[in-house]
């Protein structure tokens, strides 16, 4: 029973890590984003994987962390000829990087939900832009080493790669984490404005990522509105479908990014990324946990109420209107 059990358990950790690394692999190796040429390197704006990699030791823990490391394996092997210590040492800072924004999550005292601001930030910051300093860094620093990137170029590609990773995991591991705790929609809830709001963003995004007119600013109301109504479920799938129509128009070329040189297309990508994943993430953990402060309330209130209804039986009624009484008041 004993070795069963133990038997089960190795099972079941296997088909994580080999699941972690097909995520990572169709994220990467299947190109989600399209990729440019910075000095010579290939680099993408908005890289899912590291996303999928911190999403998955967030949930998962780290012992997942082999299959992070054979997905970047597969990914990193069909860009290169043969498998060598440099290709060992891409695949180590690709790998370490979550792991290091997994850490400090951890310490952080990060909770999977994002329903505090704290949360919100730890992930911005630790996780985000402070972790994937380490991938930017090996990679840079491999390519440096390889003789296939000269050293003037080394800090357009480090803050290229660095862009794209923590943009990555700026709007991929907010989706994920929505999704883990997704349920069926029940007939009540407000399927008519989910519906809309999914509508209008497709075809606002459309427009302000494709248009010469510059209205890409038109996305951030649409998001405000998603957080706001749906909090973090409504606003992170808005976020992640504008962060990938403007990285696919701008490896493009089309719309406001026309014109426009690559690294010049690279920062602008990166500012308005990072803008609508901050706006979207932050503005659902706000109201996440306003939202919480408020049934805590509620709930303090309700218990007060019942130990006065115990001290002075009938007096609760007169004292505390019902929550029905002031819905029709406030009509």
């Amino acid at each position: 029973m004993i070795r069963s059990e133990r038997t089960r358990r190795t099972a079941r950790a296997v088909l994580q890590v080999l699941a972690v690394a097909a995520a990572y692999y169709a994220a990467g190796g299947l190109g989600l984003i399209p990729g440019v040429s910075v000095h010579g390197a290939a680099v993408t704006p908005l890289w899912p994987p590291t996303g999928i990699a911190l999403s998955a030791l967030i949930q998962l823990g780290p012992r997942v962390w082999p299959g992070i490391a054979l997905g970047s394996l597969c990914v990193v092997s069909t860009l290169e000829d043969s498998i060598s210590l440099l290709t060992c040492a891409l695949v180590a800072g690709n790998t370490l990087a979550p792991l290091c924004s997994y850490l400090m999550l951890r310490r952080a005292g990060f909770r999977r939900e994002l329903d505090r601001l704290r949360d919100g930030l730890a992930l911005v910051l630790p996780g985000a832009l402070l972790g994937m300093t380490v991938s930017a860094t090996v990679g840079a620093s491999v390519l440096v080493l390889d003789g296939d990137l000269p050293a003037h170029g080394f800090w357009p590609v480090w803050t290229a790669w660095w862009s794209g990773d923590a943009m990555g995991v700026l709007v991929v591991t907010p989706l994920l984490l929505v999704l883990r705790g997704a349920r069926v929609p029940r007939l009540t809830d407000r399927w008519i404005e989910a519906g809309a709001l999914a509508v209008v963003t497709v075809a606002v995004s459309w427009v302000a990522t494709r248009s010469s007119l510059e209205m890409i600013y038109l996305v951030f109301p649409l998001l405000v509105w998603a957080a706001l109504r749906f909090r973090l479920a409504g606003s992170a799938p808005c976020a992640f479908l504008v962060s990938v129509m403007a990285a696919i128009a701008g490896t493009q070329g089309v719309g406001p990014f026309e014109g426009h040189s690559v690294l010049h297309v690279m920062v602008n990508l990166a500012l308005l990324n990072g803008s609508v994943a901050l706006t979207a993430l932050l503005l659902a953990a706000v109201v996440t946990e306003q939202g919480n402060i408020r049934l805590r309330i509620e709930h303090a209130c309700e218990e007060l109420a019942e130990v006065v209804d115990r001290l002075a039986p009938g007096r609760t009624a007169a004292a505390w209107p019902s929550r029905a009484e002031d819905e029709a008041g406030g009509r």
